[in-house]
C-alpha cells in the first residue's frame, strides 16, 4: 500500500501484512473537500480526527480580536486532529488550503489498531511525536530565529516533511502557500515575508514564485537555518522491540 502515511512510516518500520490490513482500514478516503472547508473549529464538542491523503490544510488559533495564530500546515501523510478526539472540546481550528482527499478516524477507530497492532501502533505514536517535534520548533523560530532563518528553517522543514512521503526532491517541492499564510506561520507580516524571500532570493539560496518552492543551493541554506532534520527522520529502537504482529 503505497498511500502517503504509509510511506512515511515505512521509514522507520516495516509493516508486515496484518499490520498494512489494519493501517487501510484507518485510510480508505471517504471525503473529497474543496478549498476553504471547515473541518473543525475551536471549542468544537465531538470532534472527528482525520488522516490527510492529498492536499494540503492548516490549523490554527483566532484571538477574541479575530487575529489568527497558524500553528501548522497539515501535507498529505498527517494525521488532523487526534488531540481534539481526546480532550472534551477541540483546542484549535481546522481548514482545507486546496482540494484535499481524507479518510474520518474516530477515537474508536485508533483504540482498535493499537490493541490489535501494537507495532502499528507505536509507530503512529512516532508520527504524532514527530508533530509535536514541529511545534517546539515553530515556537523556537518565532521567539529566537531572525526573520531570515526562521522563513528559511520552516520551508526546509515542509520540503523535509514532502519528502518522507514521495511529494518533494532535494530541488525543491509545489508548495500552494500564500505569502500571507507563511506570515501568520512565521509571526510576520505579509511585507515582511516578501522582503526575506526576496533575500533568499539574491543570497542564490531559495526561489519561491509561482507555487514552487526551488533550493537554489541546499547545503547553504541548511547551513544559515542550522537545520537538522533529526527530529523528522529519527525512530527510536521502541519501534524496533516490538515484534511484528502474529498472523491469524
Amino acid at each position: 500500500m503505497q498511500t502517503p502515511l504509509a510511506r512515511k512510516l515505512a521509514h522507520y518500520v516495516a509493516l508486515d501484512t496484518a499490520e498494512l490490513a489494519a493501517l487501510e482500514m484507518l485510510q480508505r478516503p471517504d471525503r473529497v473537500l474543496g478549498p476553504g472547508t471547515e473541518l473543525g473549529w475551536e471549542g468544537q464538542i465531538g470532534q472527528k480526527a482525520f488522516i490527510l491523503a492529498s492536499g494540503w490544510v492548516v490549523s490554527y488559533k483566532t484571538l477574541r480580536d479575530g487575529s489568527r495564530q497558524i500553528v501548522d500546515f497539515q501535507v498529505p501523510g498527517d494525521f488532523i486532529g487526534v488531540r481534539n478526539i481526546l480532550f472534551r472540546t477541540a483546542e484549535h481550528s481546522f481548514e482545507t488550503i486546496t482540494d484535499v482527499a481524507l479518510s474520518e478516524v474516530s477515537g474508536a477507530d485508533l483504540i482498535a489498531v493499537f490493541s490489535t497492532a501494537p507495532r502499528l501502533a507505536t509507530a503512529i505514536l512516532w508520527a504524532l511525536s514527530c508533530e509535536e517535534a514541529m511545534v517546539v520548533e515553530h515556537l523556537v523560530d518565532v521567539g529566537r530565529r531572525s526573520a531570515l532563518v526562521r522563513t528559511a528553517h520552516f520551508l526546509l522543514e515542509l520540503g523535509a516533511r514532502l519528502r518522507l512521503v514521495g511529494l518533494a526532491s532535494p530541488d525543491g517541492y509545489d508548495c500552494p502557500l500564500t505569502q500571507y499564510l507563511l506570515a501568520d506561520a512565521l509571526g510576520l507580516s505579509a511585507i515582511h515575508v516578501n522582503r526575506v524571500l526576496r533575500r533568499l532570493r539574491e543570497m542564490g539560496l531559495l526561489t519561491f514564485r509561482d507555487g514552487v518552492v526551488r533550493f537554489d543551493d541546499l547545503d547553504a541554506l541548511v547551513k544559515l537555518a542550522e537545520f537538522d532534520m533529526a527530529y523528522l527522520m529519527d525512530a527510536g529502537p521502541l519501534l524496533q522491540r516490538i515484534p511484528p504482529t502474529a498472523a491469524p
